[in-house]
């Protein structure tokens, strides 16, 4: 992906920079990193939480891309965005516009995993290859899907780790007032894109039979979130998609278990 295009700016860290680009009339931040051929990640519903270990693993061998989604973060609100199918749009906009005609690998986390869906769906030839990390979307054959309007959101999140010590190592046993601010703001634009039905499209799971793009999906094997049906029926659904469950690790797959995560994502999309 280009840099410092039109309409961009940017600052740097030791390890990463941070970046903003305009797409469809709205600012979209980003922090970029690493060198190496394109890699997106698509962060939770709870938003982007920074430059974390697990993009600083994939930046050992890739030039590693972290959006705010629009309406999360620092990226402006589309008022008009109501479905992670609009959502979805305006990424594959931005690849457009910052990335040419060039194909890149899209790594989607929860809420990010769904919305990477609706990519595949849209756009296949976009992408070299796709993983779906805890991805809701799907409609669970068994189970439901944990809904986190109707809990405090620090407890939403302490239930998507399958260790509580390691939950209180990334965010504390109370976790920070710009924390706090992040989760709640994250929520209000996570009810407006997911709800009724709630974190599931029925049409979705017809519409990836047509996706042909070599598919990862990623569980936690304690994933008290998403149920592990729902990735069932992602697999089912994508004729190139294998289902690989990460041992000892709940929704977060990407705080929790970084390194494992990162390693099954970099045999997947390749070299750099």
């Amino acid at each position: 992906m280009a840099a410092n295009e039109g309409g961009s700016t940017m600052t740097t860290t030791d390890t990463h920079s941070v970046e903003t680009t305009d797409v469809a009339g709205g600012s979209v931040q980003y922090l970029r990193g690493g060198s190496g051929s394109p890699v997106v990640v698509l962060h939770h519903s709870i938003g982007n939480v920074g430059w974390m270990p697990f993009h600083e693993n994939l930046a050992q061998s890739h030039e590693v891309f972290v959006p705010d989604l629009p309406g999360y973060g620092q990226s402006e609100r589309p008022e008009w965005a109501a479905h992670p199918r609009d959502i979805a749009i305006l990424f594959l906009q931005l690849l457009q516009k910052r990335a040419g005609d060039d194909q890149v690998a899209l790594v989607g986390l929860g809420l990010g995993g769904w919305i990477a869906a609706e990519m595949a769906t849209m756009h296949q030839a976009r992408l070299s290859s796709l993983v779906l990390v805890g991805a809701p979307g799907i409609q669970p054959d068994e189970g439901e899907i944990l809904d986190q309007m109707l809990i405090d959101y620090h407890e939403y999140v302490r239930a998507g780790f399958h260790d509580e010590a390691r939950y209180e190592e990334e965010f504390g046993a109370e976790p920070s007032p710009e924390l706090k601010e992040l989760w709640d703001f994250s929520r209000e634009m996570t009810a407006r894109l997911s709800w009724k039905p709630y974190m599931y499209s029925r049409e979705l799971p017809h519409l990836l039979q047509e996706v042909q793009t070599p598919t990862l999906v990623v569980w936690g094997d304690d994933d008290r979130v998403v149920p592990i049906s729902s990735a069932q029926v992602y697999e089912r659904s994508m004729p190139n998609a294998r289902l690989v469950t990460i041992d000892d690790c709940g929704h977060f797959a990407d705080l929790e278990q970084p390194d494992a995560l990162a390693a099954l994502v970099t045999e997947h999309i390749g070299a750099g």
